[in-house]
């Protein structure tokens, strides 16, 4: 194969990679647009209320593609690169969300509107996590070849489950703290995984939950307004 066929070749695999990877950050930005207008009201800080199963789905898998698919993006200009076919791009964000979907059915179950006590001891919880042998695996992997959107979908919840219990302990429907768990997940998933980055983001948590515990009020919002 000539040098100008493998260069018209590598260019033709590379046109549905970049338009795959446009149309994941056109669909995380249009999920923040009704990912806001969902959640708009609904923030009571450590005292919110989820609401009917289907409203909470609803918003959730909206929040998650907004905070996720950014990150998202060199893996799927990886993997529609390499099978060179745009539907790539759906075989892999149906597995993907699903997953998020399942996630969300178990935080549905499981939540309870709670106290600043129990968010500070869940934030410390989260951060300590994050100096683990296993969210640093699961880094590592998040930044590794994957095949499907079910096996990214694994390692990025290994990953960002302390963020995302971070999330929900301090304001599940708090379009602010949505903002900063998506900024911090974004960074994990472009950076360097090293566990440098890990340490810092864990003493941020720590010092987070510490915080709560001892003056709840300096936390923005924490809790309902009076």
């Amino acid at each position: 194969m000539s040098a100008a066929v493998r260069v018209a070749s590598a260019a033709s695999a590379k046109t549905p990679a970049t338009v795959a990877a446009a149309t994941t950050l056109g669909l995380a930005a249009v999920s923040w647009v009704f990912a806001v207008r969902q959640m708009n009201g609904m923030d009571m800080g450590v005292a919110t209320a989820l609401g009917s199963v289907g409203f909470f789905l609803g918003a959730w898998v909206l929040m998650m593609a907004a905070m996720m698919l950014p990150g998202a993006v060199p893996v799927v200009f990886r993997l529609v690169g390499r099978s060179g076919r745009p539907r790539a791009l759906l075989l892999f964000l149906v597995p993907y969300l699903a997953m998020w979907t399942l996630f969300g059915l178990a935080v549905y179950a499981l939540y309870r509107p709670h106290g600043t006590l129990a968010a500070g001891l869940v934030a410390i919880a989260a951060g300590v996590y994050e100096f683990t042998p296993l969210k640093q695996y699961f880094c590592r992997r998040c930044h590794q070849e994957v095949d499907t959107g079910f096996e990214y979908a694994l390692y990025c919840i290994g990953s960002t489950i302390g963020l995302m219990a971070l999330l929900i302990a301090v304001g599940v429907m708090s379009v602010t703290w949505m903002g900063v768990i998506a900024a911090a997940v974004l960074g994990q998933k472009l950076l360097p995984a090293t566990a440098r980055i890990d340490v810092l983001l864990g003493l941020a948590m720590v010092g987070l939950g510490i915080l709560i515990f001892l003056a709840p009020s300096a936390v923005p919002g924490l809790t309902p307004p009076m």
